[in-house]
């Protein structure tokens, strides 16, 4: 049978009065307790009586809600833990619990290909099989792409507050071309995530040009209350919605990219585009296929198209085509024999 939101508030006010060993509990002393948090969160004004935190007692202890807590009696009045490290917060999910979330997963799923749901798609798949480990207790049949040496997502969660808050940072940040660290003030507006790597994007006091910072790079950073935010509505996600990556500077123009495929390749590449603006342009009769799309021109741009090597031609623009073709050549001396 379901728990109720009312008996869920009495087990975790219980779980949390016999996990403070500081002093003896009583159940006039849990009654009370539980009293004042069902007012606290559902303005129940009515008490608790001395029956139903009993029938509370038992019930943690019972295996029907998987909590088995070990809960004595000392000197025939006082409640507590045998184990003092003991909470219903730490114990492993139910195969009830598993269930109902597989339930919610399904649920979930039937939001995928709606515009608004698109962001959830990922948290299913992840969470959809942690459930399917619980249940099986078998090895992982899902490798998610991750980086284990990743550095800077310590960072993540006090830059995501500063953003939310509107506060500027003074941040300690060295890059790969520095010799040696840089302390200035950021006023942070988003943040992104590209190939496993995360960046900031903000302004900076001195400088009217948006940053990009790698959370990698950034040594440390503190409030500064004394600098007033600056904030450009402009400057959002949509102002990287032209860009393969993070590398941008403020007023680049996108320009119209086309590009042939191999035969081999063409697939691939129709159903991973290289960017949401890509379009098809002609299926040539060799099956390779002509692509366009509008982008910036950044390194990251070209290191995707350099990838595909002698699969990929770039056609327009014809700077673009001169670079990758002058790269091509530069990596080809590399393999010269000597």
């Amino acid at each position: 049978m379901p728990v109720n939101r009312n008996a869920l508030i009495r087990y975790k006010t219980i779980d949390a009065c016999l996990r403070r060993r500081n002093r003896k509990w009583t159940l006039e002393d849990l009654e009370e307790a539980c009293s004042e948090a069902l007012y606290e969160y559902e303005g129940i004004r009515k008490g608790v009586s001395r029956r139903s935190i009993q029938l509370d007692l038992q019930m943690m202890r019972s295996e029907k809600l998987g909590y088995n807590a070990p809960i004595i009696v000392v000197d025939k009045k006082y409640y507590t833990y045998e184990d003092p490290s003991y909470s219903i917060a730490n114990i492993p999910l139910t195969q009830q619990d598993l269930s109902t979330l597989n339930e919610v997963v399904t649920i979930l799923r039937q939001f995928k290909g709606f515009t608004h749901f698109r962001e959830v798609d990922d948290m299913v798949n992840r969470l959809q099989h942690k459930i399917q480990m619980g249940k099986t207790q078998e090895r992982a049949l899902i490798d998610f792409e991750k980086n284990e040496l990743l550095q800077g997502l310590e960072h993540l969660e006090g830059l995501y507050a500063a953003i939310i808050e509107k506060r500027a940072l003074t941040l300690t940040y060295q890059s790969f071309r520095s010799k040696r660290e840089q302390v200035f003030t950021l006023h942070p507006h988003f943040l992104k995530e590209f190939r496993n790597r995360w960046f900031v994007i903000g302004l900076r006091d001195e400088q009217e040009k948006p940053q990009i910072l790698a959370l990698d790079r950034i040594q440390s950073f503190e409030t500064d209350d004394q600098s007033p935010f600056r904030w450009d509505q402009n400057l959002d996600a949509e102002w990287l919605k032209d860009t393969i990556g993070v590398s941008k500077t403020s007023g680049q123009e996108r320009m119209l990219v086309k590009f042939r495929v191999s035969k081999d390749q063409a697939p691939y590449v129709l159903t991973k585009p290289f960017h949401h603006s890509q379009q098809l342009l002609e299926q040539l009769k060799d099956g390779s296929a002509v692509f366009a799309i509008e982008v910036v021109h950044n390194l990251e741009l070209e290191r995707e198209f350099l990838g595909f090597a002698q699969d990929l031609e770039v056609l327009e623009p014809r700077l673009l085509r001169k670079r990758i073709s002058k790269r091509l050549e530069l990596a080809r001396a590399l393999y010269q024999e000597k």
